[in-house]
């Protein structure tokens, strides 16, 4: 079993593995999902894989951030010089990468992100099909659901057994991009689960939203904490029932953490993987002490022993990485600048690396500490229990702050071996290599850029009018016998969606040219009524699947999923990409959902090649990327149908934790006062806005760039009759409407 630690530098690479890794990996340069401060060059990642060769190690690249349209070719130009420098694997999670590398770049081998989210035996048996050797499961599986997978593939399965935890399923965290456009699947997430929440007065959601309409004033505030901060994942004593249950290797997070932390982590995983069974006790106490001085979060067994951890979440703390040191007990101005007061928990050096939490706000500073007092003395350490000064950096503390903690996040940097006695080859050797390939390549970069990316000369070609075939006309035997119902004018074809049946029975106020159910226990189970009433109207009907299903529901769901075509339904839409093996083999129109995360023309294709016939792009796109993506797909000749979901409340977070501190369908409220809500239904927990998005003003503009079709998202909102009456005058562009969020598409998604 191989032992997988992170690098961000070249100072935790050889950390890694002095400590005793079998295997470490690294971000891509532009293409890997970890906001580092600065990517590792090229010469870098060569010297690395140089030394990973020489000496027997693996060496993976992280090239898992989703990536854009404008992004292609920068990325075909990296994955060219990469397949040159010969890496193990790529890890990787964009389904337009997937297809590039099988494509153009074969000799790469590709092993699935945990961002792809494989949380079933059915999605490993898929990734395999797919070309992946190894898969990097979802951090949600118990120990059970890992052993049950693995017996059920020949394929290569790796688990996180240590570092950050994501509250929600990986691959499905909007809160971020929805917060700013920073996406944390392109690895720019500012980690709006580690701030601190308060609950609403109850019933502020029904007094304060209709219709997506504002009314009333804010609710006052109630006690809320740190609700989704999760602690982190400390696995070791699940290292001997992982190895039983035949995973491949084990994976510590931390491509963003000190070498401090990489060597103390790294040392503690590999004594108790390296203990017998009889020193398997005492070698566990001592990797745990090591691992408490790796000043990380406070650890826990995450999902490993049950589907719901009661301590992954300590909601009256907030979360931050390092050793606590206290909170400021006073903060002066004095003549050479802000000095803070407290007492010690730990111990502290001049030059230590510290971190300071702004409670009120919820602002993290860092910063290294350059003075320190007891007394009037300077020193240059102090021990538990000093009552010490400490210089603070006056630009990050605003006047009058209050509960101000302090946390140590590394310690001072000392004297380390360089990189040449450590054995690693010369940077100036490895760039002069890099220099080479790029000019060897340049050729086949310039031919690869022609097939795959909008150029400028195609970009000016003229483009035909988008394929409209197959469109429905939204008149079904059911809608003609709603008396009352007006179909509203729209510039294109547009899709309801709807978790409530009674949707299907009312009287609505406009008639949607296709309706989409979501499958579930309740839903199918009135399938018969569903087509008493709508007769021939059940082809403008599609079923959803939903993007995550626990390997205990497979058989459910695909039972459901026979009964439903049985009963004539052959409109489908997959949440998840392995969801298209389903229906290998049936009569079915295929479409997928934004959860698909379409953001290139690649991509597109790979969905296309799957069998989709109509696909979302990515709910989290500005209107230049979606306008990109569409010339994109239409220069390279495809014919899916693209979509796009333009009204609704969308799960920000969608998680398997339903904690006990959750309060359900009650407001909460961020520190900058945006409001949000949670929902638990069949086994997710999903945090929605309160206030929907709205880009139906701007169906024009999408009808130009070439959108065939657009979803508006009934799931998380009210559906009273009001409700849908206000709906109906946002629909029909008539009325005047309060203005909602827009989501990405009027900013710039990073």
């Amino acid at each position: 079993m191989e032992l997988l630690a992170p690098a961000g530098n070249m100072e935790s690479f050889r950390a890694a593995v002095q400590a005793g890794a079998d295997a470490v990996y690294v971000g891509a340069p532009g293409l890997n999902a970890r906001n580092l401060a600065r990517d590792l060059r090229l010469e870098e990642i060569a010297a690395m894989i140089h030394y990973c060769r020489e000496h027997g190690l693996k060496f993976y690249l992280a090239a898992n951030s989703l990536v854009r349209e404008q992004d292609l070719p920068q990325v075909i130009e990296t994955l060219a010089i990469l397949e040159e420098l010969k890496p193990d694997a790529l890890i990787v999670q964009d389904l337009g990468v997937i297809k590039l590398v099988q494509a153009y770049f074969p000799e790469l081998t590709l092993h699935a992100s945990t961002l792809m989210a494989a949380h079933n035996s059915d999605v490993v048996r898929s990734f395999t099909d797919m070309g992946f050797e190894r898969v990097v499961l979802a951090r949600e599986l118990t120990i059970k659901e890992i052993s049950a997978i693995c017996k059920k593939t020949e394929t290569e399965i790796e688990v996180f057994v240590h570092g950050a935890m994501c509250f929600s399923y990986s691959g499905l965290c909007l809160f971020s991009s929805f917060l700013g456009g920073k996406s944390g699947l392109r690895g720019r997430c500012v980690q709006p689960c580690r701030r601190q929440y308060t609950w609403a007065s109850k019933g502020g959601i029904k007094g304060r939203i209709k219709g997506g309409k504002k009314v009333g004033k804010e609710p006052s505030g109630g006690k809320g904490g740190y609700l989704f901060s999760m602690n982190d994942l400390g696995g070791l004593e699940a290292v001997p029932w992982l190895a039983e249950a035949g995973v491949a290797s084990l994976k510590i997070e931390g491509r963003l953490r000190t070498s401090h932390y990489v060597s103390h982590v790294v040392q503690a995983y590999r004594m108790v993987m390296d203990a017998d069974a009889a020193s398997f006790p005492s070698v566990l106490r001592k990797a745990g002490q090591l691992v408490e001085q790796a000043m990380s979060r406070k650890v826990t067994p995450g999902y490993f022993q049950s589907p719901q951890p009661v301590e992954a979440i300590t909601p009256y703390h907030s979360g931050n990485v390092g050793m606590h040191l206290g909170r400021l007990d006073g903060v002066q101005q004095r003549k050479n600048g802000l000095y803070g007061s407290l007492t010690l928990k730990g111990e502290l050096e001049v030059g230590d690396r510290l971190r300071l939490h702004l409670e009120t706000s919820g602002e993290r500073h860092s910063f290294t500490l350059h003075e320190m007092f007891k007394g009037r003395d300077p020193v240059e350490q102090a021990l538990v229990g000093d009552k010490v000064h400490l210089s603070l950096p006056a630009d990050l503390i605003p006047p009058g702050a209050k509960m101000i903690d302090i946390y140590k996040v590394d310690v001072r940097n000392r004297q380390q071996v360089t990189d040449v006695e450590f054995g690693l080859p010369g940077i100036g050797q490895m760039k002069d290599l890099v220099v080479q390939v790029q000019d060897t390549q340049r050729g086949r970069i310039a031919a690869i850029r022609g097939e795959v990316c909008l150029t400028e000369k195609k970009d000016a070609r003229l483009l035909l009018p988008a394929d409209k075939k197959g469109k429905s006309d939204g008149r079904s035997r059911a809608a003609q016998r709603k008396s009352g119902a007006v179909k509203v004018k729209l510039p294109l074809e547009w899709w309801l969606k709807t978790d409530s049946l009674k949707l299907l029975q009312e009287r609505l106020p406009f008639t949607p040219d296709r309706f989409l159910v979501p499958i579930d226990k309740t839903t199918v189970s009135q399938v018969g009524q569903i087509k008493r009433y709508m007769g021939q109207g059940i082809r403008n009907i599609t079923w959803c699947l939903p993007p995550i299903l626990f390997e205990s529901e497979l058989a459910q769901v695909q039972k459901q999923l026979t009964i439903l075509m049985r009963s004539g339904f052959k409109s489908f839409q997959i949440g998840h990409i392995s969801q298209a093996w389903m229906f290998r083999g049936e009569r079915v129109h295929l479409s997928c959902d934004y959860t698909v995360n379409l953001m290139n023309n690649q991509a597109l294709a790979a969905v296309e090649h799957l069998g989709a016939e109509a696909a979302q792009l990515s709910i989290e796109a500005d209107s230049a990327l979606l306008a990109n993506i569409i010339k994109g797909s239409r220069t390279n000749s495809q014919r899916i149908r693209k979509g796009l979901t333009v009204y609704g409340a969308p799960a920000l977070f969608t998680a398997r934790l339903a904690a006990r501190h959750f309060q359900y369908d009650r407001v909460l409220v961020s520190p900058k006062g945006e409001s949000f809500t949670m929902h638990k239904k069949n086994g997710l927990v999903r945090t929605v806005p309160c206030r929907p998005f709205s880009l139906l003003p701007y169906l024009g503009e999408l009808q130009d760039m070439g959108l065939d079709y657009v979803v508006v998202d009934l799931c998380n909102v009210s559906t009273s009759q009001q409700d849908m009456l206000a709906l109906a005058e946002r629909l029909s562009g008539v009325a005047r409407v309060a203005k909602l969020p827009t989501f990405n598409y009027l900013g710039a998604l990073e």
